[in-house]
C-alpha cells in the first residue's frame, strides 16, 4: 500500500461517497435493514447513522481497507447498536450459512476484484427470506456514456481504490442467483460516466 492509498484515498472516498445525493440514497435504503446485518465495504462508516436501533440488533462490517476503520469506529460510537468491524475480504470471515437477516452493500461492488465470488458468498450467508439491500453505481444504459465508462475505467481504477465504472449490477446479481424484487436507477448530478446508480433489494432466488 502506497502513501496515497493509506492517507489520502480514505478521505477522498469519504468525501465523494458522502455527497448529498449519495447520502440521500443511503438514508432511503439503510433503514430497511433488520436483525443481524452484514455490511459489505463498511469503509468510513457513512451508513452507520442510518441504521434503525429498533430494527437492527448487530452489525458486522467487512472491509479489507483497514486504514478506513478509524473514521468508521468514530461513527459507530454513538448509534446504539453493537458494531464489529473486520479488516478482511468477505470470504475470510468464515460465517456460517444463512447467518444474516440483511446484507447492506452501498457503492462497493464497483471495487471488489472478484465480484462474482463475493456475491456468491453473500448469497450463502444470507438467510432465506433475507434481503440484500444495494445502492451501486455502474453501467449506464446510454451507449455513448457506456463507451466512455469503458474507456475511463483503466485510468480511474488506480485513482479510486479499484473502482470500475462499467459493471452491470443487475446482471451480476442475477448471475449470482439473486432475484431482484425492487430496482430503481438513474443518474445523479455530476459526470454521467460516474453517476449512473442502481438502488433496490434482492433475495436469494
Amino acid at each position: 500500500m502506497n502513501l496515497y492509498e493509506r492517507y489520502l484515498l480514505p478521505h477522498l472516498i469519504d468525501y465523494a461517497c458522502g455527497m448529498s445525493e449519495v447520502m440521500k440514497l443511503r438514508s432511503q435504503l439503510v433503514p430497511q435493514a433488520q436483525g443481524e446485518v452484514l455490511e459489505i465495504g463498511i469503509g468510513t462508516g457513512l451508513n452507520l447513522g442510518f441504521y434503525d436501533p429498533a430494527r437492527v440488533n448487530r452489525i458486522v462490517g467487512v472491509d479489507p481497507a483497514a486504514q478506513m476503520q478509524a473514521m468508521a469506529q468514530r461513527r459507530a460510537a454513538g448509534i446504539g447498536i453493537p458494531v464489529e468491524m473486520l479488516a478482511l475480504e468477505l470470504g475470510q470471515i468464515q460465517a456460517q450459512d444463512d447467518r444474516f437477516d440483511s446484507i447492506v452493500c452501498t457503492f462497493t461492488l464497483c471495487s471488489i476484484p472478484d465480484v462474482a465470488a463475493a456475491l456468491e458468498e453473500m448469497r450463502r450467508v444470507l438467510k432465506p427470506g433475507g434481503r440484500l439491500l444495494f445502492a451501486e453505481h455502474g453501467l449506464a444504459p446510454d451507449a455513448r456514456v457506456a463507451r466512455w465508462q469503458g474507456r475511463l475505467t483503466p485510468c480511474w481504477k488506480p485513482l479510486a481504490g479499484g473502482c470500475h465504472l462499467d459493471r452491470d449490477i443487475p446482471r451480476l446479481l442475477k448471475r449470482a442467483g439473486f432475484a431482484i424484487r425492487e430496482l430503481d436507477s438513474g443518474y445523479l448530478k455530476g459526470p454521467r460516466p460516474m453517476t449512473y446508480v442502481y438502488r433496490g433489494w434482492a433475495e436469494a432466488g
